[in-house]
């Protein structure tokens, strides 16, 4: 699939190195279709890596998607410069009059936080709530997903004793799922988190299905049943080296944190990671735009206020 993003962004060179096809607004603009609309509100810091990350699982279907850039404006970056967001990012009140056709709210590094406590609470709720008129199906990722799942329906996240780590098996709870298509009976998906949700809390929201769990990592995926809201409380947008970064900078801070789980070999810190979950983190996506994005999203973004349950 060919991405439409602004043809200076930094991730463009990542990808097509990879042979992704990225496709700058010039050409974009000569075809004659109407392009999948896809907001991206960025919450981690290291916003030009989760960038390619997305955009790299984003490019893997036949579709052509239409990628905005959205950041808190209540919330000052420190790690990525003042010059890229004001380039590439918008903000919540330059698109709030706009319909979309996705979103992907991600994970930001406040989980032992109270939700309240984030200095951008209030604009994430109101555009959580936003999305529920203006955005078909939105996709929410580790504390993206605790928010999302606190905001709209009550639950409440927990702390872990030790930070979960690693690469994990899941098996699937529903394997006639549309997200899941494709899946293996288990599969593996990256988490680095110190905070979950508790099954039992999901399953007394009638809206809401668990479809995959892990022994060790627990809830991990989770779905409104009309397909408009879904849940991933991993990381399957994660490169190679990510665990392993996250890994030494925890070190580095003096934090007592243990290697991540079956990522490693031989958990060995020197050795390169395998990389175990791409083949299912593209799937994921591509069953995303395909199947609820594409397929589900009316042509006229202007009925999508019609549709609100």
């Amino acid at each position: 699939m060919p991405i439409k993003v602004q043809s200076n962004l930094p991730a463009i060179k990542i990808l097509e190195s990879e042979n992704i096809f990225v496709m700058p607004e010039e050409r974009a603009m000569a075809q004659d279709i109407r392009p999948l609309k896809i907001v991206i509100l960025n919450l981690m810091p290291t916003k030009i890596v989760t960038e390619t990350q997305l955009l790299r699982l984003l490019g893997n279907s036949p579709l052509q998607v239409d990628i905005e850039l959205l950041q808190m404006a209540t919330h000052k970056s420190k790690n990525t410069s003042r010059r890229h967001l004001t380039t590439f990012y918008k903000t919540f009140d330059e698109i709030r009059d706009q319909r979309f056709d996705g979103m992907i709210i991600t994970g930001a590094p406040v989980e032992l936080m109270d939700f309240e406590e984030v200095d951008y609470w209030d604009e994430l709720c109101e555009i959580m709530d936003w999305s529920r008129t203006n955005v078909y199906s939105t996709m929410h990722i580790c504390w993206g997903a605790q928010a999302g799942l606190y905001y709209h329906y009550g639950v409440r996240k927990f702390e872990f004793i030790e930070k979960l780590s690693g690469v994990f098996e899941h098996r699937i709870l529903n394997p006639l799922h549309p997200l899941l298509r494709g899946f293996d009976e288990t599969f593996r998906l990256p988490h680095s988190r110190y905070t979950g949700v508790v099954e039992s809390d999901i399953l007394k929201r009638p809206n809401l299905e668990i479809l995959a769990a892990g022994k060790k990592a627990g809830v991990s995926i989770v779905g409104r049943k009309n397909g408009r809201e879904f849940y991933i409380l991993g990381h399957a947008e994660y490169d190679r080296d990510t665990l392993a970064e996250e890994y030494s900078r925890d070190i580095n801070k003096g934090l007592d944190v243990h290697i991540p789980d079956n990522y490693f070999p031989d958990d060995d810190p020197s050795k390169t990671p395998k990389l175990v979950w791409r083949s299912y983190a593209s799937l994921l996506f591509s069953n995303w735009l395909n199947y609820y994005v594409y397929q589900q999203t009316p042509y006229d973004l202007e009925d999508l206020k019609k549709l609100y349950e």
